[in-house]
């Protein structure tokens, strides 16, 4: 592999942007929670023309179904620089004049390839609130909490490099709903039966249920059914960052990103709107289930017609820290809105076995207790 030093930057996309210091020409970033541009170098400080919070411009739905025939138009396609991490896949974006960086999921080298490739745009971004300090503080809390986890990770995961701010790929999709069903609907009741126990007859009640037939239609309105477009990170981390508070959604603008990490979508349109039925269609069993009423319920049969499909894609804020520890690769990933931490749940051999001897001398000591208690 060539050495970062040595490396020839790539050609660049189409468009590049850049924010240097108009004191000092250094890159300025993005400030959580600030609605500013800061520079590192000098302090400088640029306020964002509408400020973070300026949403009167409505994000731009895409018909899904025009896109699947006909191709997404031009104007919602982008030419960007995107790299795979060689170690864990992670696509990662390059902007301005970089072409190598760290992986922010599983801290490997990464340089920028020579090719460029086209993707639909993002539409909307949700700026980070927390600061990397504050992401830091809610990390180390929750690190804090997991006893089982080997001390000398939690030092160095408390005292290493800090964490990465990385912008993670979403698709949303909205759609109308109408469902028919055919089901059964169970109503408890109670009868009165003799029994014997012990040679005596004895009065019990015993729960049984009635079922009648039941159909009916159902209907509900999605709005931005959230679906993650990476494949980087399991699954169960980032399902458990939600909630995300998509009303905050401001229209992409490259300035938000701004001393942050992208990281590129690995899936695709349709695959995205696959998992978001999914999704509807757990929420419309549960809508049919209500209607259905009554103690119990069982579902036959289920027929949903799907109509105005759109969809957006867009970028939310994650903290990211990826340690090397003996060996082991360990991630922690911060809601960068809300603050929730989640992450890989190492654990020391040591101190599990200390829990479990401990577990055992109190157990003894309990049923030594026990024993003097009953003469013994």
């Amino acid at each position: 592999m060539t050495d970062f030093d040595g490396a020839a930057p790539p050609p660049a996309p189409e468009e590049e942007f850049r924010f240097p210091c108009n004191e000092c020409g250094a890159n300025m970033r993005f400030e959580p929670g600030t609605g500013r541009l800061i520079c590192d170098h000098c302090g400088n400080v640029a306020e964002l023309e509408g400020g973070v919070d300026d949403a009167a411009e409505a994000l731009k739905e895409n018909d899904f179904e025009a896109a699947l025939s006909a191709g997404v138009p031009a104007a919602e396609m982008e030419e960007v620089r995107v790299t795979p991490c060689p170690n864990c896949g992670a696509r990662i974006e390059f902007t301005g004049a970089d072409h190598a960086t760290e992986c922010p999921f599983c801290a490997t080298p990464v340089v920028a390839d020579t090719g460029t490739q086209r993707q639909i745009k993002p539409a909307g971004v949700l700026p980070f609130v927390l600061s990397e300090s504050e992401a830091r503080a809610a990390m180390t809390k929750w690190l804090g909490r997991l006893w089982f986890a080997p001390n000398g990770l939690k030092d160095y995961a408390r005292k290493g490099r800090k964490l990465s701010g990385l912008y993670t790929p979403y698709w949303t999709y909205d759609a109308d709903t109408k469902s028919k069903y055919v089901g059964m609907r169970g109503v408890y009741y109670y009868v009165t039966k003799t029994v014997m126990r012990d040679g005596k007859p004895t009065q019990v009640r015993e729960r049984r249920t009635r079922w009648t037939p039941k159909s009916g239609r159902v209907a509900r309105w999605f709005d931005d059914v959230l679906v993650l477009a990476s494949h980087s990170l399991p699954k169960r981390y980032t399902d458990a960052l939600e909630p995300w508070d998509l009303t905050k959604l401001a229209p992409y603008r490259p300035d938000f990103l701004a001393g942050f990490t992208a990281e590129g979508y690995q899936v695709e349109l349709d695959k995205g709107y696959e998992e978001a039925r999914q999704i509807m269609d757990r929420q419309i069993l549960r809508d049919v289930r209500a209607d259905i009423g009554g103690d119990e319920q069982r579902v036959m049969n289920v027929s949903t017609q799907v109509s105005d499909v759109t969809y957006k894609h867009i970028l939310l804020p994650v903290w990211m820290a990826a340690y090397k520890f003996k060996g082991k690769s360990y991630r922690f990933v911060v809601n960068g809105q809300s603050g929730e931490v989640q992450g890989e749940r190492p654990y020391s051999a040591i101190k599990i076995a200390i829990a479990v001897i401990l577990g055992l001398i109190v157990a003894g000591g309990v049923a030594y207790v026990a024993y003097l208690q009953n003469g013994g």
